[in-house]
């Protein structure tokens, strides 16, 4: 054989095995997937929750919308989608004059007295709450909308006709809220209260939930990256919308690289203070890093797929620092006892202050298979369904030594989970 032809077929060979042993490594991935117990357990356990109601959880009498988001998807295979359209249309019922979205809403007979519960006769069955601290109300009830629609395929829930006005211009309205509302034009990007990454409970109050006179105002990735999704939602809904989103969506999205990002360290900064911070002057806020702002932000498309790997890195890097049980830890470095008035969120790694929250870190798993990081899903999904299984269910967190804290039966882990497994297994299929 000349020399010349032995070189072509050398790399010829290499050229075909590559593709064989990236064949092999994917099946044999797909494999363990297949066989692991603890996702075997998870995905069927996650279908008997959901199936049991729509709460968030053992511990809470409503349908929250920021919840019910991340479940829609799985509660489609198991409801007649005239029973999910209906729970979406009570919160355009129950919707303010102004456009803004309530929390949730719950059956009259079961409200709870520490609440300040809003009603209206277009749902006279149901009493309503809005946690205003928050800044994702309306984003999740559009990425609701969307879900149901592609997992349904009924596009007639735009039309429905809530009041004077249709399902599709009130998700409009809803938007122009957050515009009018929660909008800073000097950053072109949405504000809320002080929180913990992506958490509802300020620091400057005992129960932490109302914004207030002593609130301070801050800009974060999470309510922000929400929004871009929601506008990518809408204006594919609503075609005849983009005309009026696609400029603000692509401002917020410019915004969020400007002034969020931290080139330097690669990381989101916590906050941009409008009128100071509450914490002391000697704290240095940006060395905390937010785990579910984060992987929001991969979700909006705000990183590439080289940031995506060093934030996954970096993810990991201070879960073992930590001590932590998964990538849902929410935050780390803790913010320090007594920054918070509400005592849930201390001592340190308590609730949002650095609890591990399934209900996130699973959102992380999903974007890790989004962008190809199949065998880092697989990773990083285990510490996860290992826990369902050998806590036999759901937990709203756990603690830095992984033992199940909050609501039982969380609908919104269980949501975030097997959509999770569900599209590793289809991505594994694909390769």
């Amino acid at each position: 054989m000349k020399p010349i032809y032995s070189i072509y077929l050398f790399f010829f060979l290499l050229a075909a095995c590559q593709p064989v042993e990236s064949r092999r490594s994917t099946e044999e991935l797909a494999q363990k997937v297949r066989e692991n117990e603890s996702i075997t357990f998870t995905k069927q356990k996650a279908r008997d929750v959901v199936k049991t109601g729509f709460n968030a959880g053992d511990g809470y009498r409503e349908v929250w919308i920021r919840d019910y988001n991340t479940f829609i998807e799985l509660a489609a295979e198991l409801y007649d989608p005239a029973e999910l359209k209906e729970n979406l249309l009570v919160f355009f019922r129950m919707q303010g004059d102004d456009g803004n979205i309530l929390d949730g809403f719950t059956p009259r007979e079961d409200t709870i007295v520490r609440y300040d519960f809003t009603y209206t006769d277009m749902a006279p069955n149901y009493a309503g709450h809005k946690n205003t601290v928050e800044t994702d109300q309306e984003t999740s009830l559009v990425q609701a909308v969307y879900k149901y629609i592609k997992a349904t395929g009924d596009q007639s829930i735009l039309d429905e006709q809530i009041g004077d006005m249709t399902v599709a211009q009130r998700l409009e309205a809803a938007m122009e809220f957050l515009i009018t509302n929660r909008y800073v034009t000097s950053h072109n990007l949405l504000w809320g209260a002080t929180t913990a990454d992506w958490g509802d409970v300020q620091p400057e109050h005992g129960w932490g939930v109302d914004l207030d006179e002593n609130t301070h105002r801050a800009i974060d990735i999470y309510d922000n990256a929400m929004f871009i999704i929601a506008l990518d939602n809408l204006m594919e809904m609503i075609p005849s919308s983009r005309s009026r989103w696609e400029v603000v969506r692509d401002e917020v999205f410019k915004s969020c690289r400007k002034h969020l990002w931290d080139q330097e360290t690669q990381k989101f900064i916590p906050h941009i203070y409008l009128e100071g911070s509450p914490f002391p002057d000697d704290f240095n806020e940006n060395e905390i890093y937010y785990f579910g702002g984060t992987a929001i932000a991969i979700e909006a498309g705000l990183l590439s797929v080289p940031e995506i790997e060093h934030s996954l890195n970096e993810m990991v890097k201070r879960v073992k620092e930590a001590g932590a049980p998964s990538i849902g830890l929410t935050l780390y470095p803790p913010y320090p006892e007594g920054f918070f008035e509400n005592q849930i969120m201390n001592p340190e790694y308590s609730y949002q202050n650095g609890g591990d929250w399934t209900w996130f870190g699973g959102r992380m798993i999903q974007q890790l298979v989004r962008y190809g990081f199949l065998q880092e899903a697989y990773e990083q999904l285990l510490p996860m369904t290992e826990r369902v299984l050998e806590n036999d269910g759901f937990y709203e967190w756990y603690s830095i030594n992984n033992e199940p804290r909050g609501s039982g039966t969380f609908r919104g882990s269980a949501g975030v989970l097997y959509v999770a497994i569900q599209q590793l297994e289809e991505a594994l299929a694909n390769q």
